[in-house]
């Protein structure tokens, strides 16, 4: 383990990449209406997956409190949180916000809010997650890479 490494460098706080996201989806929603689906479906589905985003983040997010893990990427992780949740995604609490993203979409019927997901999706894998695994490999070694080989990323 470096001493020098205490933070994964991630380009943002993960929390304000979806917050951001859905601002500026909601912006070009407001001007430029862009609905996609049959409403009552993309309503119930989209209430759905609200629901079971909140559900997974706070089980998730128990799991870090309970390990004395701190949850800002911007802090230093103490363990490897290997059960609850994460013993079957290596990155449920940002799985909950990519479900909660697509569930206010889905909900509010916006093609904007879509388009913008899959932009933070594509910020999020190469501006934190990827430097966050690093980060883990080196502060953690094996034990982290022994958890990556066995728990895929999302799901």
């Amino acid at each position: 383990m470096s001493e020098a490494i205490d933070s994964p460098n991630v380009i943002a706080r993960p929390p304000l990449i979806y917050l951001v996201s859905l601002l500026a989806g909601s912006l070009l929603e407001l001007f430029w209406p862009a609905p996609f689906a049959p409403g009552l479906a993309a309503t119930l589905v989209g209430i759905a997956l609200v629901i079971g985003a909140l559900v997974l983040f706070s089980l998730a997010a128990r799991r870090f409190q309970a390990a004395g893990t701190p949850l800002p990427t911007n802090q230093t992780p103490q363990q490897i949180v290997q059960d609850g949740p994460y013993g079957w995604s290596r990155n449920p609490i940002y799985l909950a916000m990519t479900l909660l993203h697509l569930g206010i979409a889905l909900w509010v019927n916006s093609l904007w809010l879509l388009l913008a997901l899959a932009i933070t999706f594509g910020v999020m894998v190469v501006g934190v997650i990827l430097r966050e695994e690093r980060y883990l490999a080196a502060r953690f070694g094996e034990e982290y890479l022994s958890y990556k080989a066995r728990v895929r990323r999302w799901l």
